[in-house]
């Protein structure tokens, strides 16, 4: 049984009182949706063992659950493999998927949701797209990519920033980041390309995965930013499926403090509350 409550996500800086829900009824949601969305803080433990009894649960009562992982880049989804088919140690997968360099938040806040996908032979989706280009993206733009670079990357068509909300929503992040003077239009535009290449390199994948499993569900474990509104990895899923053609659920965990609220949608379909 999992021990904390869940509520609705407010959709206004000044909602009504959430509807609440006991940990079977938010279940039950999920357990009806392809594809499940749970947004984290990475450096909150709290939030990862919410994760591992959510996965739990949900697959006490369906079998064949996949877990998509932000925390690893694509490049190394060998080893992951190798891991779940037992040829490699957990210390040999951190090692193998440079998880230390190249991720950099404690091994343990995940090492419990790797060894359950080992322990009952549950797939595990390596998402992210590899730090170099990334970096390089957010210095000199999609367009210095080179053929190689772009082999773990979607095709550049289908990295789309004409999402005005979303723009603005990371044009309020860039600026936060900014000492005076240093931002200008160039820099922004590359830093959204860089922001949108993570939401299309991991939606390309979850989309991938549910076409060639379609008896799967797959719960996706990603930072809370690519989740909200469905911005960043959820509505980039849905336009490769097929508008209305997967069901799928957002959760955010604890509370949707320090997020920027919109008059005009839910941030996540439900907020997961940690019991106290």
């Amino acid at each position: 049984m999992l021990c904390s409550s869940a509520a609705a996500a407010s959709t206004t800086a000044n909602p009504q009182p959430p509807q609440t829900y006991t940990n079977q009824e938010i279940l039950q949601q999920l357990v009806k949706a392809k594809v499940v969305y749970l947004g984290e803080t990475h450096d909150s433990a709290e939030d990862h063992q919410a994760q591992l009894a959510i996965i739990r649960e949900m697959q006490r009562q369906n079998r064949k659950i996949a877990i998509a992982l932000e925390m690893f880049q694509r490049p190394f989804q060998s080893a992951i493999d190798n891991y779940l088919a037992g040829k490699l140690t957990e210390e040999q997968l951190v090692e193998q998927t440079e998880y230390d360099r190249r991720w950099r938040f404690p091994w343990e806040y995940y090492a419990p949701i790797l060894r359950f996908a080992a322990l009952n032979q549950l797939p595990v989706i390596a998402l992210n797209t590899p730090s170099e280009v990334t970096r390089k993206v957010a210095s000199q733009g999609l367009e210095s990519l080179t053929a190689e670079e772009k082999k773990h990357i979607p095709p550049i068509s289908e990295i789309r920033t004409d999402n005005a909300e979303y723009r603005q929503l990371l044009l309020e992040v860039y600026q936060q980041h900014q000492k005076a003077g240093q931002g200008n239009s160039t820099a922004f535009e590359r830093f959204l390309q860089a922001q949108v290449l993570w939401d299309e390199t991991m939606a390309e994948k979850i989309a991938e995965f549910v076409k060639a499993n379609p008896d799967y569900q797959v719960v996706v474990l990603a930072g809370k930013g690519h989740i909200i509104y469905g911005y960043g990895i959820p509505s980039r899923v849905e336009r490769r499926l097929g508008v209305g053609n997967v069901k799928a659920r957002s959760v955010l965990f604890n509370s949707s403090e320090n997020l920027p609220l919109s008059a005009d949608k839910p941030i996540a379909d439900f907020v997961w509350k940690h019991s106290e």
